[in-house]
């Protein structure tokens, strides 16, 4: 099992309580970004274009506790910018450890390694590394060459020194199927826990507009990616939501899901978006028109995304949502191979511009 069963049985509960409760809208992961710096420019990323006076803000570990106690997700995801180079991270994790919160340290790992004796392994803390593909592929993604080695390296000694570690992949139009079926043999031959996936979004200030995946085209090359899985392969996220991405289900957006907490305040309406800030989030979950958004809303920044902040909430709410649910992610848990003599040797999609593809598969 790809996580410890304490930490499934915590997330069980938790869903469970807020059903029984009749809660239609609660949290389950909190996205907390204590800043926006990082040491990359990656060419697909809208996170950093921020002016110098924005990447010098941070975050402090009481505003960072105060959040996940008001949000009261059982889980926590930390992502940025880049993590490390906040000068008190290891205290907002060593807190929220504390408070029995499951942390994921989303990183790039080039910094991993020279500051990992500022953390105790835990079963509530996860290092969860971005790495965007094989060697050749994540160097150019992250626009840095070497940067797979460092990451590769990083995750070696985390895991050596009994951490858990996870693998965060982000998927663009154009990745090779059978180069991601290869990699994902890499990664866990390194002894990590499992892998977590998500196509990109198309984020208006990212440098690279060109590769981004519509829905057709996201369900096209996940299916061919995910189709006959060995099986030595460990995915850390709900199977439904793997089911979804590969298009064998229909999920709508649940933003409310996975809140984001930052330097700005709570952010209207998720990771993703940024249409206002709320002060508290009481006043997050109450003010916005939930309504607006999601593919069915018919906006436009909405149309292609599959991204797992939107849907994997989706697919977890679902699981917890009837016998059928539990049945079906029962299923996907242990019938798993998804045979498909079709999506064997099926060539990676070819690039095309992200403006000429958007009328053909918007509500595809």
């Amino acid at each position: 099992m790809p996580v410890p069963v304490s930490q499934a049985w915590t997330v069980a509960t938790y869903v469970l309580k807020q059903k029984l409760a009749g809660r239609k809208r609660y949290p389950l992961v909190l996205m907390l970004e204590p800043l926006f710096r990082c040491n990359l420019a990656c060419a697909g990323c809208g996170k950093i274009q921020y002016p110098a006076h924005i990447l010098k803000q941070e975050l402090t570990p009481e505003e960072c506790f105060a959040a996940a106690e008001e949000c009261g997700a059982p889980t926590i995801a930390i992502p940025g910018g880049e993590p490390l180079l906040h000068p008190r991270t290891h205290e907002i994790v060593a807190g929220l450890v504390e408070r029995k919160k499951y942390v994921y340290m989303c990183t790039n790992a080039l910094l991993l390694k020279e500051k990992l004796h500022l953390f105790k392994p835990s079963k509530y803390l996860s290092f969860s590394v971005h790495m965007d593909g094989q060697r050749e592929h994540h160097d150019f993604a992250v626009c840095k060459e070497g940067g797979y080695d460092i990451a590769l390296e990083a995750i070696r000694e985390a895991v050596a020194k009994g951490f858990r570690v996870t693998t965060n992949t982000t998927l663009f139009d154009g990745a090779d199927p059978d180069s991601v079926r290869a990699f994902f043999d890499e990664m866990m031959e390194t002894g990590v826990e499992g892998m977590m996936l998500s196509p990109g979004y198309s984020y208006d200030k990212a440098p690279d507009q060109k590769h981004f995946l519509g829905r057709a085209r996201t369900r096209s090359l996940f299916n061919a990616i995910l189709s006959n899985r060995k099986p030595h392969w460990q995915f850390n996220m709900s199977p439904l939501f793997l089911e979804f991405l590969m298009g064998k289900r229909s999920f709508t957006c649940t933003p409310w899901g996975m809140p984001t907490y930052n330097v700005f305040g709570w952010q209207k309406p998720c990771y993703l978006l940024q249409d206002g800030y709320a002060e508290s989030f009481a006043e997050l979950m109450e003010s916005v028109e939930w309504s607006k958004y999601g593919t069915e809303s018919g906006d436009p920044k909405c149309a292609n995304c599959m991204v797992h902040s939107g849907y994997e909430a989706s697919a977890v709410d679902y699981t917890f949502s009837s016998l059928k649910g539990l049945m079906a992610t029962a299923k996907a848990m242990f019938r798993s191979e998804y045979k498909d003599p079709n999506a064997v040797h099926r060539p990676a999609p070819q690039l095309v511009q992200i403006e000429s593809k958007a009328k053909d598969e918007v509500g595809v």
